[in-house]
């Protein structure tokens, strides 16, 4: 029996019809979910707010830490996953393991964490590509242009997604490799060019507060988040478990290999700016609005400052992209179980291409239309898009849990912590508990309508829409693994709240 052979009979034992096209293999299903990480987007955007919160060694040190606590929840993650591989990912897992109301709610709060992360990394990019214009062409970025370059970047990776999941799979290795060399020649060229560089002794050691808290402590919480926003988006790997060949396996090390390449690579490409950095208030105040690109610019000068910024602008790109194969694919399994509006439209598959073509869609136009408060209001634009770590985070920690409370019960696939599931699950879950409120605390002091953190307020908003549409919806609707063809008259109805 061939290997699609056994992973189609694992589906079936789990009530699922196989659908989805599997060409994905152990290789490609990592270089998803470290594309999405992507610690040229996410180091490299939080960049400047690591500067005013803690400093380099709040950076450096919290990086090392929030990196080890994420490898105990990705290895926790990784055993639910490999006995629950489907492109359905935590919600499905909660289901099983806790019962629909579970998994009614860790979908809601998954779906709408990938929708904020698609929002916040392609605007993120438009963001780089504005600063790239102003030094190459002299053009002022505006809220307006911005936007402009955002909507062309969701159109052509919408694109890009809808012709099927080899094409996806290639430039998700391409990103692998070019993150990797990308780090390679951004500190390669930092360390060799500067005429100096940072002691050891600052890189290492200087505390840096301009968040208007005085507690050290409370900084260095708050600081932590650089590392705690970066390390999102691993869950990846089991969205595309139905794509994947041997998925109980694949899946399962793809999520585990990602976050600790991330970690080690970040932590070099961090310490490489820092030790690069010229000078510390220049950089946080940058003209670019983007600090990395003045280290660049102190360093390289124009020039090979706008090649760096393109090798980290096209990271984005890549990363960007993998997160809307992802997102769709927890589209196409959510509408499966009848828990979106239009369900039968998002779930329909793509005859030619195998893709749920229809849902790339939905993940397109959805972050387009959360990005638009940008346009007036950065405080409403960031309470938006504030879901996507403090929504995807406690996602990942929900199965987790509740393969722990199913205590015997919980049967594992062939991908297992053994042993060490427990005591491994128990520090996750902890962890995953404490880092989503340090995402709701207030990162700014005094604090205003724009410098608050509406983390907290989007958390209990996804959470009272997940709770509200049980209640009118899920309970009469929501089924794990509906039936794959419509009753007689469902076909035509468009279906609302």
């Amino acid at each position: 029996m061939t290997a699609s052979a056994n992973d189609d009979d694992v589906l079936a034992a789990l009530g699922i019809k196989p659908e989805l096209s599997r060409k994905m293999g152990p290789f490609g299903n990592f270089a998803i979910s470290f594309s999405v990480i992507c610690i040229l987007a996410g180091g490299m955007s939080l960049f400047g707010f690591g500067l005013g919160h803690g400093g380099p060694v709040v950076m450096l040190g919290t990086w090392i830490v929030i990196g080890f606590m994420t490898l105990l929840v990705g290895l926790s993650l990784a055993d639910v996953v490999s006995a629950y591989p489907t492109s359905g990912g935590p919600y499905f897992m909660a289901d099983k393991l806790g019962g629909a109301g579970w998994g009614w709610v860790t979908g809601w709060l998954n779906l709408l964490g990938l929708l904020g992360a698609i929002a916040g990394i392609d605007y993120g990019a438009a963001t780089f590509a504005g600063a790239f214009a102003q030094m190459q062409w002299g053009i002022t970025p505006t809220d307006g242009t911005t936007m402009t370059i955002f909507g062309c970047i969701l159109l052509g990776h919408g694109l890009l997604n809808s012709a099927g999941v080899r094409l996806v799979t290639v430039l998700n290795s391409i990103s692998v490799w070019w993150q990797l060399g990308g780090v390679a020649v951004i500190v390669g060229a930092l360390t060799i060019t500067p005429a100096q560089h940072q002691s050891a002794s600052f890189v290492f050691t200087h505390f840096h507060n301009d968040s208007g808290f005085s507690s050290p402590f409370y900084v260095l919480l708050i600081g932590s988040l650089l590392a705690g926003y970066t390390f999102c988006g691993y869950d990846a790997s089991a969205h595309v478990a139905e794509e994947t060949n041997d998925a109980q396996t694949s899946a399962p090390k793809g999520i585990v290999r990602s976050i600790w390449v991330s970690w080690a690579a970040g932590f070099v490409l961090l310490a490489g700016l820092l030790f690069a950095m010229q000078d510390y208030t220049a950089t946080q105040n940058s003209a670019t609005g983007v600090p990395p690109a003045q280290i660049f610019l102190d360093v390289l000068g124009p020039s090979g400052a706008k090649a760096l910024l393109l090798v980290v602008i096209v990271a984005m790109l890549f990363c960007g992209n993998a997160e809307v194969a992802a997102a769709s694919r927890m589209v196409y399994a959510f509408s499966r179980s009848r828990a979106l509006p239009g369900w039968q439209s998002w779930r329909i598959v793509n005859d030619r291409t195998k893709t749920p073509t229809r849902a790339v869609w939905f993940v397109i136009v959805v972050p387009f239309v959360l990005a638009l408060p940008a346009l007036w209001s950065p405080a409403a634009y960031g309470a938006i898009t504030a879901i996507n770590a403090v929504g995807m985070t406690p996602a990942y920690g929900i199965p987790v849990l509740l393969a722990l409370v199913k205590g015997r019960d919980y049967r594992p696939g062939p991908w297992s912590l053994g042993r060490w599931r427990r005591p491994v699950g128990y520090v996750a879950v902890v962890y995953v508990v404490a880092i989503t409120l340090v995402f709701c605390l207030p990162q700014s002091s005094p604090i205003t309508t724009e410098s608050f953190n509406y983390a907290g307020v989007t958390l209990l908003a996804a959470l009272l829409l997940a709770w509200g549409t049980w209640l009118t919806r899920g309970k009469q609707r929501y089924q794990l693994t509906a039936a794959h063809t419509a009753r007689p008259g469902e076909a035509m109805i468009s279906e609302g709240f």
